[in-house]
């Protein structure tokens, strides 16, 4: 169910160019990068893939074969094992929830707290650097809550960070400032956000998370309950996290540093 990868384009936008069906025989894809590539259903032969770096948002939800083992399911522990409380990210229970969101909001903490100054506007390549980060999951929390849970008609702050992709997709971006806010305008209105998914779980119950709700991205197919859109909001949140401590893992070993752990 999480929508969006590490920079924030949604997953089923994707440009496909027609390879469907291909078969490449002795090409070197050495160093190449690909994003927002249709890769179901790839076959690999007797091909080096030392160093080969996957990462994709849909992974828990499908299969990855590698010598003839799905390891989804030991990706999953070891992320789980990383991170402690994302096992309840799928949780089907209001006290799961709560537990679980209680855990990621105290990862978070951790992470801006630990992060100087000078680095929240930091990045590795196209990816998000921490302040954008944060801007992204207020707009997450407002599409999933403000908008899914609460149907509310324009649910979105005007310091939220869109998707990659969001304006050719037709989606309307006026309300969004152009400006780059402070980092303090930024910690100020996610911590609102933060403060309104606590509100929202204590208040949770059975009955509740059953409930349906429309797709607050207008996706046709798939009529969320109020239950799958905390789990969104969580799975955002757990992803995000773990994009961003790999990130800063990567920026503070190029200047030398030792206070921030990818790991932890």
């Amino acid at each position: 169910m999480t929508p969006h990868d590490q920079t924030g384009a949604m997953t089923t936008d994707r440009d496909e160019l027609g390879f469907e069906g291909a078969s490449f025989t002795k090409t070197s894809f050495k160093g190449a990068t690909m994003r927002r590539c249709d890769l179901s259903g790839v076959t690999m032969r007797s091909v080096d893939v030392n160093g080969l770096d996957i990462d994709g948002p849909d992974l828990p939800f499908g299969s990855l074969i590698v010598c003839g083992i799905d390891v989804v399911p030991l990706v999953e522990a070891a992320l789980n094992e990383q991170f402690p409380g994302r096992e309840l990210q799928t949780s089907q229970t209001p006290e799961g929830l709560r537990d679980g969101w209680v855990a990621v909001q105290a990862a978070w903490a951790t992470t801006v707290a630990d992060t100087p100054p000078e680095m929240v506007d930091a990045h590795v390549d196209d990816e998000w650097s921490l302040a954008q980060t944060l801007r992204h999951l207020v707009l997450a929390t407002d599409a999933w809550l403000g908008g899914g849970i609460m149907a509310i008609e324009q649910p979105f702050h005007e310091i939220g960070l869109i998707f990659t992709g969001a304006a050719e997709m037709g989606f309307d971006l006026s309300v969004f400032r152009t400006d780059i806010p402070t980092f303090d305008e930024i910690l100020e209105v996610r911590a609102g956000r933060q403060q309104m998914v606590t509100d929202a779980l204590a208040g949770a119950t059975p009955d509740l998370l059953a409930e349906e709700r429309d797709n607050p991205w207008g996706v046709e197919g798939w009529r969320p309950t109020v239950g799958d859109c905390l789990r969104v909001i969580l799975e955002e949140e757990w992803a995000h996290l773990r994009y961003i401590r790999r990130d800063l893992g990567l920026l503070s070993a190029e200047r030398g540093d030792e206070g921030i752990d990818s790991t932890t």
